[in-house]
């Protein structure tokens, strides 16, 4: 049956997540910490939300990732929650241009434990990745740095990942402006760039899947290498 159309706003996409978590997810002072010692430090606060953070440590657990690489460290927020899906001699590679943002997500993961499950790369993204050659390839990438250079590094991850492997790049939807042609800025310009170089890629199959809660309305693209 066909749910009625009803409008809805920020304020009931937070609502909704709030929800939601109260029966989902449990208190987490670890993560809390993260979070408060990263704003103290005058980091953005655009890590993922908390439900975010969940689903990725949930999808690496069911894909039985134990080399993860992640493209945009900010505080760890998310890095925390990646390093916790991985089983023993699992490993995280996070990188991150910011020296300032890498030492505060060293001192939020060795709070929370994970100092040995991560390596922080601190350098421009585009550089880390051009001298990477894992053996074996990573299990897992999580994108989610400067939206100008999705396609860049979405190219280095399908050539990073492992055949069956999972990349994931977050906010390609944009409160729905990357889908409307009358508005541009960089950060949109840099998905659409990233779907128009994907459209005839015939070596992953992909999906964007959109989100509400406490972010806003954005979404992800959830590709898998062939």
């Amino acid at each position: 049956m066909q749910q009625e159309f009803i409008p809805t706003s920020q304020r009931d996409w937070a609502r909704s997540d709030t929800y939601h978590n109260s029966f989902l997810l449990t208190k987490d002072q670890a993560l809390d910490d993260a979070l408060k010692n990263s704003t103290a430090n005058g980091l953005p606060e655009i890590a993922v939300s908390a439900a975010q953070g969940k689903f990725l440590m949930l999808l690496a657990k069911s894909i039985c990732a134990s080399r993860i690489l992640e493209v945009g460290t900010l505080g760890g927020y998310s890095t925390i929650w990646l390093a916790r899906a991985l089983p023993e001699g699992g490993k995280v590679i996070t990188l991150e241009i910011d020296e300032k943002h890498a030492k505060v997500a060293r001192e939020n993961l060795a709070k929370a434990g994970m100092s040995s499950k991560v390596e922080v790369v601190v350098g421009k993204a585009v550089d880390s990745l051009a001298k990477m050659n894992p053996d074996p390839p990573f299990d897992l990438i999580f994108i989610d740095a400067d939206k100008v250079s999705n396609l860049h590094y979405f190219k280095e991850g399908k050539r990073l990942v492992r055949k069956g492997g999972v990349i994931i790049v977050d906010n390609v939807v944009r409160y729905g402006r990357v889908a409307d042609p009358s508005y541009s800025d960089d950060s949109v310009e840099g998905v659409r760039t990233l779907l128009d170089g994907l459209k005839d890629d015939q070596e992953i199959d992909a999906t964007t899947i959109g989100t509400t809660g406490e972010k806003g309305y954005d979404g992800f693209l959830y590709a898998v290498r062939k």
